[in-house]
């Protein structure tokens, strides 16, 4: 009798939660009123933030900046990092190759902005915040710059009523722009080999420029659905960007010879790039050609990838030396 009343408590415990989660997630719900109000809510088990739920898939998408944007102003989808900061309308305006959006909050819980994190908002001054503007309808908005779409950036919000900076990361969306606003598209990397995945070193030129910079060769270079990826070292640290059929790349290193991660569109042919040098007076874009030997490559239909010969020959010595070991102990065993 006592475990069956314990079951019965188990089980009206459940639906208990069962229901509060299913309440918490409804139109109108506590998440939904808190978002439209204040702005914050007590953490709760198993919520989990927006961004984090969408950060892998925007690990796939390209940068894309001002000087990619024609101008105008368009509509744009911008993702947070917490459901307490809900953007539900954003405004992009491009201007000469600068950007900035007016950005519509769904609640008035926030009475001012700060582009970068908490605590640099809080060192900051009161002329760096961007304070938020009623619309017609009585909502919030701010306007704040943005340097890049498609990449998360960070904006502290201050809270009304708990008078704190919270973190908060946002993504623009290039993808929702129309078709025509963004000049070049990152659909740079094709598919141009079918070696099997993996990373291998390529043997690559570089022409153009006044010739007195070098870049690393052989290359390391990742195969990845016949799509590859190049690593670039230049000889010198002063490159602040490349550009790629129209699509500009930062560095990935912040010391030493500045390196860049880049699609290669094409083999055993040249191809354009365009890199900045800062070693100048001013900055100068450069242009150059790089031409990569395909013949590093070993592909599924004319042999065996590389990784595989080593694996294979890893197990064969493995092999051999237990064959060897076991004999020993089978002589020892005789004598």
């Amino acid at each position: 009798m006592k475990n069956g009343k314990s079951r019965t408590g188990a089980a009206v415990l459940t639906l208990m939660l069962l229901s509060a989660a299913v309440w918490q997630f409804q139109p109108g719900g506590m998440a939904e009123r808190m978002a439209q109000t204040d702005g914050e809510a007590p953490a709760l088990p198993g919520v989990q933030e927006v961004y984090a739920a969408q950060e892998k898939d925007l690990d796939d998408l390209t940068p894309v900046y001002g000087d990619q944007v024609a101008d105008g102003e368009y509509d744009i989808e911008v993702e947070s990092s917490s459901s307490m900061f809900r953007v539900t309308k954003a405004v992009l305006t491009v201007e000469e190759g600068r950007m900035s959006a007016v950005l519509t909050l769904g609640g008035t819980g926030y009475g001012k902005l700060f582009m970068g994190t908490g605590e640099e908002a809080a060192a900051a001054g009161e002329d760096s915040y961007i304070p938020f503007v009623e619309d017609g309808t009585g909502a919030y908005t701010y306007e704040v710059p943005a340097e890049v779409l498609n990449q998360p950036v960070d904006c502290a919000a201050w809270s009304i009523r708990k008078e704190q900076w919270y973190d908060r990361k946002l993504v623009f969306l290039a993808d929702s722009l129309p078709q025509e606003a963004v000049k070049m598209t990152a659909a740079s990397a094709v598919s141009v080999t079918d070696a099997s995945d993996g990373i291998y070193q390529l043997t690559v030129n570089l022409g153009g420029g006044s010739g007195r910079a070098e870049i690393e060769s052989p290359a390391e270079v990742t195969v990845s659905d016949g799509r590859i990826t190049a690593r670039i070292e230049w000889s010198s640290p002063d490159y602040d960007y490349m550009i790629v059929n129209g699509v500009r790349y930062e560095p990935v290193n912040e010391e030493g010879n500045s390196v860049f991660e880049i699609p290669v569109p094409v083999l055993d042919e040249a191809f354009e790039v365009t890199a900045d040098t800062t070693a100048m007076s001013t900055p100068h874009e450069i242009d150059y050609t790089l031409t990569f030997d395909s013949s590093g490559l070993v592909s599924e239909k004319s042999g065996i990838s590389p990784v595989v010969i080593v694996i294979i020959l890893v197990a064969v010595l493995a092999a051999m030396a237990a064959g060897i070991f076991t004999g020993r102990r089978i002589r020892s065993k005789k004598k």
